[in-house]
Order: C-alpha cells, then structure tokens, then sequence
C-alpha cells in the first residue's frame, strides 16, 4: 500500500514548530524512540517503515511488534523515507502520535519530585534532561516560556523516547511558581554563584530548576526559590553544560542511602 498524500503532507508539517504544536502530534523516528513510544502506550496515529528497518535484530524485533499490535503501517523506499525524514541518516521508521501534555494541577502534589526548565533553548539539552529525568527518577517535567519544544522531533530523539514515559507540562513562569509553592513544594535553583550542593530534600519534596547557560535563572524564579545549589568544579572549566550538571544534580537529590 503507497503513502497517501495526506499523511505525506502531514509528516512535512509535523518538521514545522508552529504547525507540530497546532496538530498536537508528534514525529517520532529510530528504533529506540519509537519502542519506547509504543511501549509507553502512546497514541498511535500511523508508522512508515522501509526495509532498513529489518537490517538489525532490534529493527527487526520492533516491525515484528508493530504487526503484532495492528498498527497502521506503510512500507516505503529508502528513498522516500529519507525524503520524510527530520533526520539526515534516517534508521529506516517514522512514527506519528498524540502528544502527551498535562496540565500543573494534575502532576503537582508536596513530597513530588520535578525538574523545571527555564529557557533552556537546545532540544537536544532539552531532551538528555528528560532522559535523564527519566532515570533518576523524577515525577515530572516542568518547562517554562523560552524552553524548546518538549515535543519537536530533536527533542524527542534526544530522550531517546524517555519523554512518553514522564508527565510533562508547560506553562508560563508566574503560573508555575505559583502553582509549585502552592502546592508546598520547595524550589531548588542550580546557580554558578550559589553554595555547593549539602543541602537534601525533605519529605516536601523539590523542584529543581535548570536555566539557560547565558541568561541564567529569571528573577522571579530566584525570588522564590528556597535552595540555591551549584555543582563544585575545577578550575579547569568555566562550567558545565546544562544538560550535564542537572543530570548531576538529579542523581545527588534523588539518591537514596544504601
């Protein structure tokens, strides 16, 4: 069965921030990102697949579960994929499905543990800390204005698929710092100028905010945060990556004592 042109439109559209966020779909390509997907019970919409996909045991196992759970797949050319694909080295199957978004009310509860995102602007930072969020592990993620795309299709390779498996809400920053102290949830901000981390959390419970490496937290957030934590380093280094010291700091916060 040949690709109708509908879903082909789509997928382009789906490459486009403005017209991924007006469809609440979401592109997902690889192996791994789209396993987890499935995995996680996304809401499937329709798979293209070529034969690449069946050059490896996992690409192999995976269009063997897609048949399985009659999912609404096409076969295409290399050729063709390669022309849908976000990816310059496509791993031979596309996915479309539902985006998963929350609302702050349905994930906020004191003793929850979260990661907030303020403007960080790379979706590839944006999606190894949701990777990482994923790992450690945390309730939900939380992304304020000026943060990627959660659901833009870098971002969602960059999870590799982790996303599907976390809550994820976005908001404005007022709206979220008032609903996080609402909701008896200390704010912790990671800071460059701030005390090295020797504080734990308490039963209440965190929610760690990672900013933008050169703007740095907004005030707002400083105004209300209760802890201000920085990773100690040498002198070798100016900083650390973003994406690199929250994994760090998730380990520290939600590591338990053996």
């Amino acid at each position: 069965m040949d690709l109708s042109q509908q879903k082909r439109r789509l997928l382009g559209r789906l490459r486009n921030g403005k017209s991924r966020k007006r469809e609440g779909l979401v592109l997902v390509e690889g192996v791994r990102a789209v396993k987890e997907a499935i995995d996680a019970k996304a809401e499937v919409r329709f798979v293209v697949a070529s034969e690449r996909i069946e050059s490896t045991t996992a690409g192999l196992a995976l269009a063997e579960h897609i048949r399985k759970e009659n999912l609404d797949i096409t076969s295409v050319s290399e050729k063709e994929l390669a022309a849908l694909a976000d990816t310059k080295h496509p791993q031979g199957i596309l996915m479309v499905c539902k985006e998963q978004q929350m609302e702050l009310p349905d994930i906020l509860r004191v003793g929850g543990c979260y990661l907030v995102l303020d403007g960080v602007q790379d979706p590839g930072n944006v999606g190894t800390l949701i990777r990482a969020a994923a790992a450690f592990p945390v309730d939900a993620v939380i992304t304020l204005d000026g943060t990627a795309d959660t659901w833009a299709p870098k971002t969602v390779r960059a999870s590799a698929g982790a996303v599907f498996r976390l809550s994820v809400a976005h908001a404005a920053a007022e709206e979220a710092i008032r609903e996080i102290t609402k909701a008896g949830v200390p704010i912790w901000v990671a800071d460059p100028g701030a005390p090295s981390l020797k504080a734990k959390p308490d039963d209440r419970g965190f929610a760690l905010v990672l900013a933008n490496e050169g703007a740095g937290p907004r005030q707002a957030v400083l105004d209300a945060a209760e802890h201000m934590v920085r990773i100690p380093i040498s002198g070798q280094v100016d900083s650390l990556n973003v994406a690199v010291a929250g994994a760090i700091l998730l380990y520290e916060l939600t590591k338990t004592e053996e």
